[in-house]
């Protein structure tokens, strides 16, 4: 759990009272490749925090899968929308390899976050987390070019080209296969 506490002593430090109540509430998972943690159409119930493993979020649109976002190592991921408003989800997660992982319950995190302040920061401080990085997301795909979105997912994840499928990263950039493959050969 010592990576766990890492990364979140990092986004908001917490009291150790807070802590200790906190990483009590995580479950932890060892799950195979191709493992769903979240289909399509469920609603869902949990935060995850990756140890060790991949895990890919996408949705389908026009009969393809297109992929959101890709989580590895050391990173937290959910599907936002869902998990705040208890509503389905049009996401799916599954793992890309075996991973270990921990997750929170919603009503855990709720739970806690009103009876401790700074959980409730913590939360916050996750929320406007993933906001910003959804936000430079969409700026990146309305103003980069394909081959600057693939230099920023080299410099933040340099080893997601020897753990995911190039047309899962292909899909994450908003390029064809086509496009990646020539950016890719030139380099």
């Amino acid at each position: 759990m010592e990576q766990l506490r890492k990364a979140i002593t990092t986004i908001s430090p917490l009291s150790h009272e807070s802590m200790d109540v906190y990483l009590s509430a995580w479950k932890h998972w060892s799950v195979a490749k191709d493992h769903y943690l979240l289909r399509e159409h469920a609603v869902s119930d949990y935060i995850y925090f990756i140890k060790k493993g991949v895990a890919r979020i996408f949705y389908h649109k026009n009969y393809k899968e297109i992929t959101e976002w890709i989580a590895m190592d050391e990173q937290f991921f959910l599907s936002i929308t869902s998990f705040f408003n208890r509503t389905p989800s049009h996401l799916v997660i599954h793992t890309l390899e075996p991973s270990e992982m921990y997750g929170i319950h919603h009503n855990d995190f709720m739970r806690l976050a009103d009876q401790y302040h700074d959980i409730e920061r913590l939360l916050r401080k996750m929320v406007t987390s993933s906001l910003i990085l959804s936000q430079i997301r969409v700026d990146s795909i309305q103003f980069e070019s394909a081959q600057q979105r693939y230099d920023r997912l080299l410099k933040y994840s340099p080893r997601i080209i020897q753990r995911v499928p190039v047309s899962y990263i292909a899909s994450f950039l908003g390029v064809t296969l086509e496009t990646l493959s020539r950016i890719r050969s030139a380099k």
